[in-house]
């Protein structure tokens, strides 16, 4: 009885696990995924997911909340280089190492570009993975 409750909850999880997903190009070349197929006549591919999808970490600086005196003053000092402090250093590295663990992992990969949220194919995978690499070698080295 036992092993058929652990068989039931198993097979019941597997559609959990792996998804379907579709992936299309609409007429003004935005790439759209979802998991449910598009307008019929529209070309599209099928894209299995496994697993969950996490994007990656933010190598920069924590954000500060809305509202406190240093949100307001980041707005204006976002395009401005960070101090290298050890803290700021650190940050960094924490969050190039973890960058770099998501692009070597197996899993899919989101990435944030001109709001809109993108899965990684594999050239871009590798492009962004060398990124990394070389940004973590150039800063992390004695860490």
């Amino acid at each position: 009885m036992r092993r058929l409750l652990i068989a039931t909850a198993l097979l019941l999880a597997a559609p959990l696990v792996a998804a379907q997903a579709y992936k299309w190009t609409d007429a003004n070349g935005t790439v759209h995924y979802s998991d449910a197929p598009p307008a019929q006549g529209t070309k599209y591919s099928k894209v299995t997911t496994t697993g969950t999808v996490e994007p990656l970490a933010e190598p920069a600086a924590s954000k500060p909340t809305e509202g406190s005196s240093e949100a307001k003053s980041s707005t204006s000092q976002s395009s401005l280089p960070m101090m290298d402090t050890p803290e700021n250093r650190a940050k960094l590295c924490a969050g190039l190492k973890s960058n770099l663990d998501a692009l070597k992992s197996s899993g899919p990969i989101v990435m944030q570009q001109n709001g809109q949220q993108k899965v990684l194919d594999p050239d871009q995978r590798h492009e962004q993975q060398a990124t990394a690499e070389t940004q973590y070698q150039q800063y992390c080295s004695g860490n």
